[in-house]
This record gives C-alpha cells, structure tokens and sequence, in this order.
C-alpha cells in the first residue's frame, strides 16, 4: 500500500512536470522563429536537451537503483525550476551565438530534469504491478496520459506566449513547478525503487539481449517522430500556411493529446497482448503499419504540393493514432523484461536509447527541412520507421529475459 501511495504521488508530481515541459518546447521554439532563427539554429536550441537525456538516463537509472527514485523526482523538478529561471534571464538584445549557447546550456538542464522525472515514474510502475497483462495496461494509461498532457503543454505554451510574453510565462511556470516540488516532499516517502542487492558499474549496461534489440529499435522508432515534428511541421504551418502562435500551439497540442489518449487506450485495440511473447509479435505488425504512413505523405506531398494542408493533417492524425500503439507496446516490453529489483537500471538503459533517437530525429529535423523541405523529413522518417519495425524481427518472444 506504502508503494502504490508513493507510485500515485510521483505519477501526480511527473503529471505537472510534463505541463511545464511541453509548455516550454512550444515557448522555446515560437520565441525563437519569432526572433528570426533558422530552422537549423532551432534544432540546435534542443541538441544539448535530448544530448543530456543521453547521460541522465545512463547514469539516472544507477541513481535511482542505488538511492531510490525520490532523490531522481527532487532533483529533476528542482533542476527544471532552475532552468525556466535561467531562460528567463535572456536578453533579447544579446548576439545569436551568445544566445543560442545560452539557451542551449538552460535546455540541458531541462533535459536532464525531464528524463530524471520520467524515469522515476515508469520506474515506479514496475514495483506496484507484478501482473504482466495489467502492467501493459498500467504502462500505457501512464505512458497516454504523460503525452496529452504535454500535448496540453504544447497548447499552454502557445497562450502563455501570446497572452504574457516569453519572460513572464517562465517565471509563472517556475512557480508552479515550486509548489509541485514541495508537493511531492511532503508526500513522497520511504525507499521507493532502491534495490534490495548491491549495484555495480557493470550493472549500468545492459546484458539482456532481448533490452538492447529494444533499446536500438527505440532510436530509429523516436528519430522517425522527432525528424519532422520538432521543427519540420510547427515551422512550416507558421511560415508556410502562416498560422499564429497559438494556432500551430493548438494544433501540436491536440496532436500529442490524441496521441496519449490512443496510447492508453492501446491494451484494448491490442487484445491478443497479454504478455511479452505477444506483445512482440504485435510490436513488429504494427512497425510495419507506421512504414507505409510517412512514406505515403511523402509522395502525397510531392504528386499533390497545392493539397499540402489537407493531405498533412490528415496524414499526420493516422500516424499519431499507429504511432501511440508503437509507443506503447514498446514502453511495455521494456517494463515485463526487466528485473523488478533493478527496473530503473533497465528502464534508464532503455531511454537513454530513446534519447539517443531524439537527438538525432532533432538535429535532422532542423537540417532535412532547411535543404529539402518537409517531404524530405518525411521520406527520412519512412526510412527510420522501416528499420525499427525490422529490428523487432530479432527479439526472442519469450516472458522474461534471462
């Protein structure tokens, strides 16, 4: 009973993180088109982010295993609070190279608190879910309900941009992320997540071949999201279909809350997932499901450019919906192959390759889109999308790794 009540108190404390998480993405990116940035100095303002969750969730899982996951929750919400603090510091008037180092120095920070929290919540699942056919349940209401509500982040974003500027919105979102913080001191007790036998540095790489397929397939499977959606799409809607602010806000908002709403949704449209052995035959299907899509919009985009909106849009939602299953059932797999007692050694292990895949879907974004062009990012995707879906092929189904 102590392990659930902790597990709902740093799921509430992960909740309100990501709300100032998707929010500050949107600020950062429209703050910084606004100011004229080219669509290679956007992706660079998030290298060091995704970079930092490279490290964080390495070194974070061992962290977490060692000293328990209330240490990684206070010190992930207290970084962020930092960060929002130091953006809100930049001045305007400060040269472009100064500025960009600059925010890329504060979005590091925010990186390694975003993966630091994460991990300390899908971490926590594990130890108060021993069944596997309600953890995918568990995995995927936690795993959609993180993403809608940095979908709803992504909207704040926007109106807080808008409505109160890009300093004052940080100030008000570093507030809040106090209160959370305090929150989750108060309520956030015992040993949660610290494991029973002693850690090694041995254990902080992994030796199941079953996590590393799935750790390699979680680089190619985010990298073909991040590709187009970090700055692809929100640059081309402002500058090409000429939205505002809170109209591309509105749009990636709804885009992610849809997609987190699907993704806890997934155990009920994947019914034959009971386990890890099913759960890998239906993780290749739907891999292969996702290929078609990006590569479908790509060649739309190219036969029909005067249908860009439509054909966008439209493709988009479908690949949300494909893609929140992919997600999830990944997000399962990792969970029911790893041991209870050091789950956040393997979850971190895990997303260190998700943040692996994110830095490069990042960098690429920024770069495909000012050589090529949108459809360039897509086809790229297609390509990424493919070898996830082919690594998949390599796992062994079986219930537990060895």
């Amino acid at each position: 009973m102590s392990d659930l009540k902790n597990y709902a108190c740093v799921t509430a404390s992960y909740w309100g993180f990501t709300l100032s998480d998707g929010a500050l993405r949107m600020l950062v990116l429209l703050h910084f088109h606004q100011l004229g940035y080219s669509p290679l100095d956007l992706a660079f303002l998030f290298l060091l982010y995704e970079a930092m969750g490279i490290v964080t969730n390495f070194v974070g899982g061992w962290i977490g295993a060692r000293f328990g996951l209330r240490l990684t929750l206070f010190a992930g919400l207290a970084i962020q609070i930092i960060a929002l603090v130091m953006l809100s510091l930049l001045q305007d008037s400060w040269a472009i190279s100064l500025s960009v180092a600059y925010v890329m120095a504060a979005q590091a920070l925010s990186g390694v608190a975003k993966d630091l929290t994460k991990m300390s919540s899908k971490s926590a699942v594990k130890l108060v879910v021993a069944d596997e056919g309600l953890l995918f349940k568990w995995v995927s209401l936690l795993t959609g309900s993180k993403n809608a509500l940095k979908g709803v982040g992504f909207f704040l974003g926007g109106v807080l941009l808008e409505g109160l500027g890009f300093q004052v919105a940080l100030w008000a979102m570093a507030a809040c992320l106090a209160v959370i913080l305090i929150f989750a001191v108060l309520s956030v007790q015992g040993e949660l997540g610290k494991a029973k036998s002693k850690i090694t540095g041995k254990d902080l790489f992994s030796k199941s071949r079953e996590i590393n397929i799935l750790s390699f397939a979680r680089i190619f499977l985010f990298a073909a999201r991040d590709v187009w959606f970090v700055v692809g799409v929100p640059i081309f809607f402002a500058s090409q279909l000429g939205w505002g602010f809170d109209q591309v806000g509105l749009f990636m908002a709804l885009w992610v809350i849809g997609y987190g709403i699907i993704q806890a949704f997934v155990p009920r449209l994947t019914t034959k997932t009971k386990d890890a052995t099913t759960g890998v035959r239906a993780t290749a299907f739907w891999g292969f499901v996702l290929f078609i899509l990006p590569a479908l919009m790509a060649v739309g985009l190219h036969l029909y450019p005067d249908q860009a909106t439509l054909l966008l849009i439209a493709g988009l939602l479908v690949f949300g919906l494909v893609f929140a299953i992919n997600s999830s059932l990944h997000s399962f797999l990792i969970v029911a192959y790893s041991d209870a007692d050091k789950v956040s050694l393997s979850v971190g292990f895990y997303y260190m390759a998700n943040a692996v895949g994110r830095l490069l879907g990042t960098l690429l974004s920024g770069l495909v889109y000012q050589m090529a062009g949108l459809e360039a990012c897509l086809a790229v995707s297609a390509v990424m999308v493919l070898i996830a879906a082919t690594s998949v092929l390599f796992l062994t189904p079986r219930k537990r790794a060895a």
